[in-house]
């Protein structure tokens, strides 16, 4: 049987501000936005004290304040969790099994799969190897962890839930039905709320009714590629591999969420473009140059709406990708106020495209995208 190991640092954010904060510690915490619950913003996690109110990642700070009148509220700080992330990864990078130092699969700050490098020896219980590697991490970080142990990733994925916090799960094929038959299918990672929804629709609403489904009944009504990956997900198959490429990114953004509505359309460009400059800093970071360019607008009262193009040639230059940032706002209506907007830069891949000077001109418009 092939091991995968899945781990998932407890309540990441919240945990890291509580170590600079060590007073917070139990006080039910919540990280988000400019940490003003006052301000229009978002939650980005809650310590678990928070949690127990009902405040959850996503949920507006206005409604999170309501639900924990109590709750400290702390700014988002993105360097300080890149700097702990980084050195996690770099802890779970150095641990071994079974001889030979863990292939290591990174999947955000507080998140990664393991799985025994090539060319080890017999293997210890992966029970075991869980153990060592929450104390790894807590030696190294003061932060803990919690650990899936599966026979795939997407088993090992949902088996973390089960050892949370500060614990370790076990799922195997053996116990899939016992275990998640009668769950709804928005327990499987992959499925959300949406899909559930449509699945429901279809008389489908538990893991084992996905996994009996008529693949072609899902492949009509979801699509020909998801349908049936849905019903793969219901009988829990899942045969990719635990992948340690380093992660290279696509692309950046930048969102801004207006504490006021803009309503002159000459300060939603003005945005736009100081937007696209930012991400112009991000993408010079990586030393790829843009070849598409999106915009993300959502207007009063909450309706979403993204736009995007091809660049006739990929360019780095800050003003020309202003303008075909700004160029997007033709492909909306310009008749109801914004209250966020976002643009981001999708790079060249890795070795391929020189900045030059190059005109971007748009050469394919993208279809609108339903609104969400």
């Amino acid at each position: 049987m092939g091991w995968v190991l899945h781990v998932d640092l407890d309540e990441f954010i919240a945990a890291v501000e509580v170590l600079r904060r060590p007073e917070l510690a139990g006080l039910p915490v919540v990280v988000g936005g400019r940490g003003d619950p006052t301000e229009r913003g978002v939650v980005a996690t809650a310590s678990y004290a928070a949690r127990e109110f009902g405040v959850g990642s996503g949920m507006p700070l206005r409604i999170a304040a309501r639900k924990c009148p109590d709750a400290i509220f702390l700014p988002v700080d993105h360097a300080a969790y890149d700097e702990v992330s980084a050195v996690v990864m770099d802890t779970l990078r150095h641990q071994q099994w079974g001889g030979v130092p863990v292939l290591v699969e990174v999947l955000g700050w507080d998140e990664a799969f393991l799985a025994p490098g090539p060319g080890h020896a017999d293997l210890e219980d992966p029970r075991d190897v869980a153990g060592s590697l929450r104390a790894a991490v807590l030696e190294a970080t003061r932060l803990h962890c919690s650990v899936g142990v599966g026979d795939n990733k997407l088993r090992a994925k949902i088996a973390t839930s089960f050892g949370k916090p500060r614990g370790v799960g076990v799922l195997v094929e053996s116990d899939w039905y016992a275990v998640m038959g009668e769950r709804p299918t928005d327990a499987l990672w992959g499925i959300g709320t949406k899909t559930a929804r449509k699945l429901a629709e279809l008389g489908i609403t538990t893991v084992a009714e996905l996994a009996q489904a008529d693949a072609r009944l899902l492949a009509d009504r979801l699509g020909p590629t998801m349908g049936p990956w849905y019903r793969r997900l219901g009988r829990g198959v899942d045969t990719s591999p635990v992948d340690p490429t380093p992660y290279v990114p696509r692309g950046h953004g930048r969102e801004e969420t207006f504490q006021t509505d803009l309503e002159e359309w000459s300060d939603v460009e003005a945005a736009v473009r100081s937007l696209a400059r930012r991400v112009v800093e991000d993408i010079d970071r990586e030393g790829r140059p843009a070849a598409r360019v999106g915009l993300k607008i959502r207007f009063r009262p909450f309706i979403t709406l993204t736009r995007s193009l091809t660049l006739s040639a990929p360019t780095n230059d800050p003003e020309l990708l202003a303008e075909a940032a700004v160029s997007l706002l033709d492909r909306v209506d310009h008749d109801r106020p914004v209250r966020l907007l976002g643009v981001r830069l999708e790079m060249v891949d890795p070795g391929q495209g020189d900045p030059g000077q190059a005109d971007p001109g748009p050469t394919q418009e993208e279809p609108p995208a339903p609104p969400t």
